[in-house]
């Protein structure tokens, strides 16, 4: 049980790899509130909200806590993209996309920050695509980019009070988000040819990641970006 007595916020934790996380930290012992754009009854506590709304994160963030009686752990999970060519993109798809994967994510932890005690843990979602690059998700490459640069920056600013900060760049995941994208199953296919397992990851993979990294087995890890990819990227 190596979450017995944790209290954690999972955002995006209504379905597919936020949601494994959820059933995981539970499973070990946490008491896990989940904020999420879709209403749920996941986790001990749920709460809807746009994570793009950033005027709503500091009030919605201070009811969990004192629900929850504080807060140990922070996994930000929610993210949205769409895949098209860059050049068929305008402002409002940048500005949406932007929202949702970094300043969402960046708004939140600002305000989670206020509640956690010295000794705290955040995981933050990435993307390989933000390590790498993917076409046809070129601003979306560009915002988890930026999640991996804000992770390392602040796991330097808060290391002063034990409090670590990690990333998860997931690659191809079967979820119902990649399937959105391609419903003939053409691109999963070509994905799948393309890694080294020559399978995609689960929802599970990527979640026991995101546990390791918030656990004490990765008590002496911070500032680190660890891809779940099949070996797709190697970097």
């Amino acid at each position: 049980m190596r979450f017995k007595g944790v209290r954690a916020i999972v955002t995006g934790g209504a379905a597919g790899i936020g949601l494994a996380t959820v059933e995981r930290l539970m499973d070990e012992g946490a008491r896990v509130a989940v904020l999420d754009l879709s209403a749920t009854d996941t986790g001990d506590i749920s709460r809807r909200l746009d994570i793009s709304e950033l005027e709503s994160i500091p009030g919605a963030m201070a009811e969990v806590v004192d629900e929850l009686d504080g807060l140990d752990l922070l996994v930000n999970c929610a993210g949205w993209d769409k895949a098209q060519p860059f050049v068929d993109t305008d402002q409002g798809f940048w500005e949406r996309i932007i929202g949702v994967n970094l300043l969402g994510p960046i708004a939140v932890t600002h305000a989670a920050l206020t509640h956690m005690e010295d000794g705290s843990t955040i995981v933050n979602v990435a993307s390989d695509a933000g390590r790498v690059g993917s076409s046809g998700e070129v601003v979306y490459s560009g915002a988890k980019g930026g999640i991996i640069a804000f992770t390392k920056a602040l796991a330097r600013e808060t290391a002063h009070r034990q409090i670590r900060v990690n990333a998860v760049a997931p690659g191809p995941t079967d979820t119902a988000f990649l399937a959105s994208f391609d419903e003939t199953g053409q691109l999963a296919d070509a994905m799948t040819k393309q890694t080294p397992l020559r399978k995609l990851a689960t929802p599970d993979d990527v979640a026991g990641a995101i546990c390791f990294l918030a656990s004490p087995d990765a008590g002496h890890v911070t500032g680190q970006v660890l891809s779940v990819s099949g070996g797709l990227t190697m970097v």
